[in-house]
């Protein structure tokens, strides 16, 4: 439904350089390609939505959240480590403030402990 409110907003802002848009990326890639990639990237963006809503019924939305966050930290975080980038300080602070926020609602969010019954004095 969201694809077919989209199409108007696409036409309007897009159309007028759509067509040689497309032609040099047919060009490089071919156009069965394309739209095979525009197609898969949909359907997995669908099934990122559909598992994200069954996601937030069961634990919250603001645990969902504060999870979706931590998760971006994560991918900045390991990218870095693994395509051997620097991080600049304020990714670095940002990231930080991120996990530790992440840390903190987990402990604040945890259920309480039950307190063992006093025995009753005789």
């Amino acid at each position: 439904i969201s694809f077919v409110f989209t199409i108007p907003f696409v036409v309007f802002t897009e159309l007028s350089t759509l067509s040689k848009t497309w032609d040099e990326g047919a060009a490089v890639y071919g156009g069965t390609e394309i739209a095979k990639n525009i197609i898969v990237s949909g359907l997995f963006f669908y099934f990122y939505n559909e598992t994200a809503f069954a996601f937030t019924s069961h634990v919250g939305a603001v645990t969902s959240s504060v999870l979706n966050t931590a998760k971006r930290v994560i991918i900045i975080v390991v990218s870095a480590i693994v395509f051997q980038e620097a991080m600049e300080r304020n990714t670095v602070i940002g990231s930080a403030i991120a996990i530790g926020g992440t840390f903190a609602y987990s402990l604040t969010s945890s259920p309480a402990k039950p307190t063992p019954p006093k025995a009753k004095a005789a």
